[in-house]
């Protein structure tokens, strides 16, 4: 017997012994192909991307106060510019050529100027034009150059400018009260409306059908603060056309209400005075309680899954850079068209010298003219420029490495967007690759996977598009993008049901599409069989 508990007591030590060699042998492994050191990391990156880099609060603010001292006093922001003034309204990066760049990157050419676009419009000329202007070199100008007519052949007519943040507070004051004054009986019995911060109106675009058109049709919905006012249709839609630049010409040329056109407000409150026509009233809804609220319906809210770096971020960030295992490329944020990534190489060579969102449309129908004619092209309205702060936890892991952006679209001064970028790997909880062999012999082989995932999220009205590149180990990049937000809807009346379907009691979420288009210049093996004019 004592025997047998000493060959026993032999057996667990031995088996203790083996336990202990293999979590130190293990444990060296580890440490020998463990993460990169941030020193290692660092090391990876240089300077050579900020050639691509996003112009700065002090780069917008030299440009502003340059332009306005060689264009004249009579160049206001555009905040404060009626449609016949002149407007600085945007600033970007302009881009260097190609070809230049490839020279100072591979080559050791010297660094191509660095420049931005400004787009003015001049609305106090006898022949009112929009011009774009190439701006250097920064950070101190001393030259602008007119690059309109050689980036459009015909010049760019001032009916088709973008509506800035002025025009429209125009629209609603000067058409607004028109509205009130010609239909009050119509607005208090069946709208509900006690005054204008109860009403929201949503523009379409096109603002026309034919060149030369500034017509836009403007849908009313109830204004419910803490809730997305698009899914809250009134049912009435009116036609303003704001293309004279002189406000006082601006006139209301239809009006649509549940189904039926009229000419003018006046026409629609004598026929409804007169009780000719099919009104719905409209109930008041409460702040924030109503359908489309953002309010959690459950009042235990248990905490979600953390995102968890064990040994520290695997990748790094310097300026507009990022490296990540084999991957290194420049980030940055236009203002018009949003994300974009320059100079990707993997394994030290280049595969991709572009790689961007150019714009996000959407096309939609419906049975009343809103929703009809939508064709939003929202490049025109500033992706870049509503790229909005990021929430840690919500919108990207706490842990992820968040980036400001700097913009100036339709603004007094330069702006910052707080974290609007965000930086980070993911587990996307999907092994590369494993295999479970018990057919002749048992074993199992299997490699996790992540992914480098930088994000960027713009809200445009109703929707918020989220733009994400992911970067994986094995080579490959996946650009994704996913829409949330609100839908936005018409009027429920007659045959919507064609058009969409009844998401409430009075709303049609209409029929619609996106897309989503990119640019991506490969230079996958090299460029000499890519042709280009830079």
């Amino acid at each position: 017997m004592n025997l047998k508990i000493i060959l026993v007591l032999l057996a667990l030590t031995l088996a203790t012994i083996l336990a202990l060699v293999c979590v130190l042998l293990t444990g060296s492994k580890t440490a020998a192909c463990g993460p990169a050191s941030k020193s290692d990391l660092l090391a990876k990156h240089d300077d050579k991307s900020l050639v691509f880099s996003d112009l700065n609060l002090a780069e917008l603010s030299q440009v502003i106060e340059y332009l306005q001292r060689r264009l004249g006093p009579d160049l206001l922001d555009c905040t404060k510019a009626s449609p016949s003034e002149n407007c600085l309204y945007s600033i970007d990066r302009q881009l260097p050529k190609k070809h230049e760049t490839l020279k100072f990157l591979d080559g050791g050419g010297k660094a191509p100027a660095r420049e931005a676009l400004a787009v003015v419009f001049f609305g106090q000329q006898p022949l009112p034009n929009i011009t774009e202007f190439v701006v250097g070199p920064l950070p101190y100008p001393a030259y602008h150059r007119d690059v309109t007519l050689e980036k459009y052949k015909d010049g760019l007519p001032y009916h088709s400018r973008p509506v800035t943040a002025k025009e429209y507070s125009l629209t609603y004051t000067s058409i607004g009260q028109k509205l009130d004054d010609a239909a009050p009986l119509f607005f208090k019995e069946i709208l509900g409306v006690i005054d204008d911060k109860d009403l929201a109106g949503l523009p379409t675009a096109p603002r026309g059908f034919e060149s030369g058109d500034r017509s836009t049709w403007f849908a009313l919905f109830q204004n419910t603060p803490g809730s997305g006012y698009f899914i809250h249709p009134l049912g009435l839609e009116v036609l303003v056309s704001h293309k004279s630049l002189n406000i006082s010409q601006w006139t209301v040329d239809k009006v649509f209400y549940n189904g039926q056109y009229y000419d003018s407000m006046e026409e629609l409150e004598t026929q409804y005075k007169a009780g000719k026509i099919k009104s719905v009233k409209i109930t008041k809804l409460p702040n924030g309680e109503e359908m489309g609220s953002l309010r959690t319906q459950s009042k235990t809210i248990l905490a979600v899954p953390f995102h968890f770096e064990p040994n520290g971020a695997r990748y790094s960030v310097k300026n507009n850079q990022v490296v990540f295992q084999s991957w290194r490329f420049a980030f940055g944020l236009s203002v018009y068209s949003g994300m974009r990534l320059f100079d990707i190489s993997f394994n030290g060579e280049r595969v991709v010298y572009e790689l961007s969102v150019q714009d996000a449309i959407s096309l939609y129908g419906s049975n009343a003219p809103g929703g009809m004619m939508t064709r939003y092209m929202d490049g025109s309205f500033g992706i870049g420029r509503f790229t909005f702060q990021l929430v840690k936890g919500v919108d990207c892991p706490t842990l992820a490495t968040y980036v400001d952006s700097h913009y100036f679209m339709d603004e007094a001064k330069p702006g910052v967007n707080l974290n609007s970028i965000c930086i980070f790997e993911h587990n996307p909880a999907l092994p590369l690759r494993r295999h479970y062999s018990n057919f002749y012999s048992d074993y199992y082989g299997g490699l996790p996977n992540s992914a480098l995932i930088i994000r960027a999220i713009s809200t445009l009205g109703n929707y918020d598009y989220i733009f994400d590149f992911l970067f994986y180990p094995s080579g490959t990049i996946e650009s994704r993008v996913h829409a949330t937000g609100y839908i936005t809807s018409s009027f429920y009346f007659a045959d919507g049901n064609d058009y969409g379907n009844r998401v409430g009691e009075h709303t049609l979420g209409t029929i619609h599409t996106h897309f989503v288009n990119y640019k991506a210049d490969l230079d996958v093996a090299g460029t000499s069989m890519i042709c280009y004019d830079g």
